[in-house]
């Protein structure tokens, strides 16, 4: 509607302009015109607003919306200026707080840096380091130290002091501490809390102490500052003390700050409180960095005795094989350290990554025994064939005598029936009695054990153990729960009972649980196993061909090793101690494959195992602590070491690193007695060594 008003007026505009240029002059068509023009005048005043004239002051309207457009035109001026200047603020508060937030990010980035750094970092000198470094930066501080509490937690030692103008950066060693005196926390005569001391009084109020100028400090005592300023020239001013608090723990240290300079103009100034913040995150994060160090560090400390306890108890159960798992390790870790410095040869890529995994084989070395705590010690030292808890020599002892007391017995009867009878009797008594002794002396020989015991023997021993005695005392009184099982099924025999000198009785036998077999075999351990789990048959014991051991007995002995790798697969090892169980529990099986328990290969074992392997060799045959054998000399333990390595029992690789290096002299002179000690042929050993390495690099 408004449009075509609008339109409308513009034609009257057009007609009145056409008709005042017309010269005839209509004067009704002027009159019909202008009242068309007065008409579309008020219209346009109605939209537009115009007042109009005013009558009585006779004011031109189109004069008020002149002035009225330049009154508005004013006000657009000064709405334009306002929002000039509002811009100019918020651009300039923008560049503050981008400024601002900027300065927060470097310094949130800086805090994370470090606290990764620190996360990853596990030398403690190191990270303390991390954190008074970051400290330094954060703060632009021109000096820096780092206090640790002493173990007693009575005072502050100095670990670390820093400063860049005089060019000082001193750390304190395990054996050589920093020439400071440590801040006591309390007076040492009356116990009063050492606040004079502003890092002390930190620490004991656990807050942050920000002092712009210590010159002008009346609160606390920095005469030690003032004098090595003065032996130094150099003015100490802002100081920020912060203690090291763990997340709910006690303090732990200090970090103290000297000297904030600003980056631009390098004057020393007081230390922001904004910057303080970070600080105090930075040591906050520090302290519980550290705290975790030191009880991962205790951990590590605890299970490493345990370890050590647990072999020196296994080595204390039995005094002839004392001292073995504690000699084991040091001989695996001076191998282990020959093989990871070798630059050439077979052991040119090996090496140990690290101290976690030195600490990994030094465990497997000192637990590659720890099965044994489940093998009973009468096995493990068993030193003759009937020898059990006791040697049951004395048992056969004791029937000899009453054999022979028998026989006198029935001579002096007989005697006393003839009244003087015939002196050949007499004869006859005593060739009875030089045959008994004869036979015992013989058994008792056999009972010591050797390298090899001949058939005839062994037939001699069942023909001596067919002689007879007479029980007159019942034999099932007194027994052991155990012994009563082992009986039933058995019936009693009525006293009195003649009974062999020697027997292998249904009751000297202790039958294996079938599950035990079924066991092993799933655990993949590959022995032979006996069916029965003991027998005490004496008979049966007297018998044994070399040695001193049944087959139950040596299997029994054999065992430890599956005990070993039994207990430690079972065991939580973190991850960087995942190959203990493999390298404690290889040391018995041979490049071969037919060692045990699990009939392995050379190909399968690692390096580490085969070491463990000929450690634990060389210590046996050299021991002189073993009730079985007489310790053998230097030559002759590497002579038997050479057949084994000729026969590919042990590595030779190894072998040749041991006997090239020189490490079984370097063991020799710590831990045999010198009359072990002789010559040893080097070159023969070495020169089988390389011959079976030859050998088996062209198999493979």
């Amino acid at each position: 509607m408004e449009s075509r008003s609008v339109d409308r007026d513009t034609e009257i505009i057009r007609r009145a302009r056409a008709v005042l240029a017309d010269t005839r002059h209509d004067e009704v068509l002027l009159r019909a015109v202008l009242s068309d023009l007065v008409e579309a005048h008020e219209r346009t005043v109605e939209r537009t607003g115009f007042i109009e004239v005013d009558a009585e002051t006779g004011a031109d309207p189109l004069q008020q919306a002149s002035e009225r457009i330049q009154s508005l035109e004013e006000e657009v001026k000064d709405l334009n200026n306002a929002l000039d200047h509002q811009t100019r603020l918020m651009n300039y508060s923008k560049d503050v707080q981008y400024r601002e937030l900027s300065f927060e990010r470097a310094k949130l980035e800086l805090l994370v840096r470090l606290g990764i750094g620190m996360a990853s970092e596990r030398d403690e000198a190191r990270l303390l380091d991390l954190v008074l470094e970051g400290a330094m930066e954060l703060t632009n501080a021109d000096g820096a130290t780092f206090y640790l509490m002493t173990e007693q937690e009575d005072a502050l030692e100095f670990r670390i002091v820093r400063n860049t103008s005089l060019g000082i950066a001193n750390a304190s060693e395990p054996d050589s501490p920093l020439p400071f005196p440590n801040v006591p926390l309390y007076d040492l005569e009356t116990g009063v809390p050492n606040n004079s001391n502003v890092v002390s009084a930190a620490v004991l109020q656990r807050e942050t102490v920000n002092i712009p100028d210590a010159y002008n400090s009346q609160d606390y005592d920095f005469s030690g500052t003032k004098r090595f300023d003065e032996a130094n020239r150099y003015r100490s001013v802002s100081f920020l003390t912060v203690p090291l608090t763990p997340r709910g723990g006690s303090v732990i240290g200090a970090l103290q700050l000297i000297n904030a300079t600003d980056s631009k103009t390098g004057e020393v100034v007081p230390f922001d409180e904004e910057i303080q913040g970070f600080v105090e995150a930075l040591a906050a994060q520090g302290a519980v960095t550290i705290e975790n160090q030191k009880l991962l560090k205790a951990q590590r400390e605890l299970i490493d005795a345990i370890v050590e306890l647990t072999a020196s108890a296994i080595d204390a159960k039995s005094p002839y094989t004392g001292g073995h798992c504690n000699r084991v390790p040091e001989l695996a870790m001076m191998l282990g350290k020959a093989a990871h410095d070798a630059k050439s040869g077979p052991f040119a890529d090996f090496g140990f990554a690290g101290d976690e995994e030195w600490r990994e084989f030094r465990i497997a070395a000192w637990l590659h025994d720890c099965g044994k705590v489940t093998t009973p010690e009468y096995v493990v030292d068993k030193a003759t064939k009937l020898e059990t808890i006791y040697n049951r020599i004395h048992e056969i002892r004791t029937r000899f005598e009453v054999i022979r007391r028998d026989l006198t017995i029935d001579y002096l009867s007989n005697k006393l029936t003839a009244l003087g009878g015939d002196p050949v009797a007499d004869d006859g008594l005593r060739q009875a009695h030089a045959q008994l002794e004869e036979e015992f002396e013989f058994l008792a020989d056999c009972n010591i054990g050797g390298e090899f015991m001949a058939p005839e023997a062994i037939e001699r021993v069942k023909k001596i153990a067919a002689r007879t005695w007479v029980r007159h005392f019942d034999n099932r009184r007194g027994l052991s729960q155990d012994e009563t099982l082992r009986l039933q099924g058995i019936p009693p025999t009525p006293v009195p009972a003649e009974e062999t000198l020697l027997s292998d009785r249904p009751s000297h036998v202790v039958h294996r649980d079938p599950g035990d077999i079924t066991r092993f075999r799933d655990s993949g351990f590959k022995m032979t196993i006996p069916e029965n789990l003991t027998n005490l048959g004496e008979v049966y014991n007297l018998s044994i061909q070399r040695g001193t051991l049944t087959d139950e007995e040596r299997f029994k002995i054999n065992e430890h090793i599956i005990q070993t790798i039994i207990m430690l697969e079972t065991m939580p090892f973190p991850k960087n101690m995942q190959r203990v169980p493999e390298y404690a529990g290889g040391h018995h099986e041979t490049m071969d494959g037919k060692g045990y328990p699990r009939r392995l290969t050379r190909d399968e074992m690692s390096v580490p195992a085969r070491i463990m392997a000929i450690a634990d060799i060389f210590e046996a045959l050299t021991a002189s602590d073993r009730p079985y054998k007489k310790p053998k000399s230097l030559s002759e333990s590497l002579r038997i070491m050479g057949h084994m390595c000729r026969d590919s029992h042990i590595d030779p690789d190894v072998f040749a690193l041991f006997i090239d290096q020189k490490i079984y002299l370097r063991y020799a002179e710590d831990f045999l007695d010198p009359e072990q000690i002789d010559a040893v042929d080097d070159v023969a050993l070495k020169a089988i060594a390389d011959e079976m390495s030859a050998a088996m690099a062209a198999s493979s």
